[in-house]
């Protein structure tokens, strides 16, 4: 992509409302535009991250056995009236009357609808286990939304809900969500911490939310400093395996991690004083079993091997997708701008020419996008007419991870220069050398 034909409205400063970081950096960096309170239009920067995260959930909830669907954002009110929950809620529901007068409901969760789903088709013990999510947009109307993506009233989110017929294998569904959700934060070079949690309105008293530990953190969490050298890594998972997710799940949650909700002075004492830590979080996902709460309520019931009709075991899980956009830019900057990890970058590299309008440089240019083009890659080259500052600055600002400069002195030696954002750090490689690199990085 050529960024003189590219749609990316950078802003020089930052606009009065943005008050963390993540705010200023999407709202200067073109990634998002306020409709109305806590409402966002995605720009096409913000857009393709948002999808690459999107993209990285789907793969993983595959890759542990869920099945993907997709539900309505409108919901009928009786649904919720017969879980109990219509008048729980509180006033964050949407609450919607139709043209026929019918009550209506902008969801901000979905385990009535999924639950009338499935009473509807499943009958048998044969049927199960069952996991069905979706990545759907919700609303809750926050009475102070703020923090751009981080606190909004719409936001995207992957829910999730296992149907089962045994605690045991609810337990199980439980812990293989979490391994799948160890997996998908790290591979958006996030560090999600599970921590001991409340179930608030979904219910249940069996849950962990996942924090990522920033100054801007909403919540206050109190852990063992020794998660923090907890690596999910490369591991070849069977997720079946009852044993292997039940250990990965005693790894990552034996350590003291808990949010302010939960958190116990007396075990937190137990820690060593040397490793005890208060922090802020933001949380980015929760897991819960609740049980039969649902099932119960709304009759979602299987005949089991004995022929007795019994109610089915459930629980739900979450990840906010676009609030793990914000999440990443607290985890990923510096005072210049952000710093995508690899996995969830808009685009693979900047290509950035010192004189544009040079025949030599500007060759040298689309032949190192096309190669890149041509290996799969995405680079976003800056062919705009502009002093190299300010693409230089637009470059740092947008966090692209890597950044090949061409320019006259340069070709003259037959060299380009690759920098990494992260590091600041720059080498000069011929242009073959340097598409060479970035395909060894990003592994095609």
């Amino acid at each position: 992509m050529r960024l003189s034909r590219y749609f990316l409205p950078v802003l020089k400063e930052t606009p009065a409302e943005a008050q963390i970081v993540s705010h200023r950096y999407m709202l200067r960096a073109g990634m998002i535009k306020q409709a109305s309170a806590g409402i966002y239009s995605w720009l096409p920067l913000g857009y393709k991250v948002l999808k690459k995260i999107e993209n990285i959930v789907h793969e993983e909830q595959v890759r542990a056995g869920h099945i993907p669907m997709l539900m309505p954002t409108l919901q009928s009110a009786d649904l919720w009236r017969e879980s109990g929950r219509y008048d729980d809620y509180g006033q964050e529901m949407l609450r919607i009357t139709d043209r026929n007068d019918r009550d209506m409901l902008y969801g901000p969760t979905n385990e009535e609808l999924i639950t009338d789903i499935f009473r509807s088709y499943v009958k048998s013990y044969k049927d199960l286990p069952l996991t069905l999510y979706h990545i759907q947009w919700k609303f809750r109307d926050e009475i102070r939304p703020r923090f751009g993506v981080m606190r909004g009233r719409e936001f995207l989110m992957k829910d999730g809900y296992n149907f089962d017929l045994t605690r045991e294998d609810a337990l199980h569904a439980y812990n293989r969500h979490l391994v799948s959700y160890l997996r998908s934060y790290e591979r958006m070079g996030l560090q999600a911490i599970p921590m001991r949690a409340d179930g608030g309105p979904i219910g249940g008293d069996y849950t962990h939310e996942f924090l990522v530990l920033a100054e801007t953190g909403e919540s206050e969490v109190f852990y063992d400093s020794a998660v923090t050298d907890l690596s999910f890594g490369d591991r070849d998972i069977n997720y079946d395996d009852v044993a292997q997710c039940q250990s990965i799940l005693e790894e990552f949650t034996t350590r003291y991690a808990r949010t302010d909700e939960t958190h116990d002075d007396a075990v937190f004492n137990e820690v060593p004083e040397a490793q005890r830590r208060v922090a802020r979080g933001i949380e980015v996902g929760q897991i819960f079993y609740f049980g039969t709460k649902y099932s119960d309520a709304m009759g979602a019931s299987v005949q089991d091997g004995d022929g007795n009709q019994v109610p089915v075991h459930m629980g739900s899980h979450g990840i906010g997708v676009s609030r793990l956009l914000g999440a990443i830019i607290e985890a990923n900057h510096d005072d210049k701008g952000i710093i995508w990890p690899e996995g969830v970058t808009p685009f693979h590299a900047g290509i950035v020419n010192l004189r544009q309008g040079d025949s030599a440089c500007d060759a040298a240019c689309h032949g190192i996008q096309l190669a890149l083009e041509n290996k799969g890659l995405e680079p976003l080259y800056d062919d705009r007419d502009e002093r190299a500052g300010a693409k230089f600055a637009t470059m740092d600002l947008i966090g692209l991870p890597w950044r090949i400069t061409v320019g006259p002195r340069g070709l003259e030696k037959n060299v380009v220069e690759l920098t990494s954002r992260r590091t600041g750090e720059s080498e000069e490689l011929s242009a073959e050398a340097a598409v060479d690199r970035l395909c060894q990085i990003y592994g095609v």
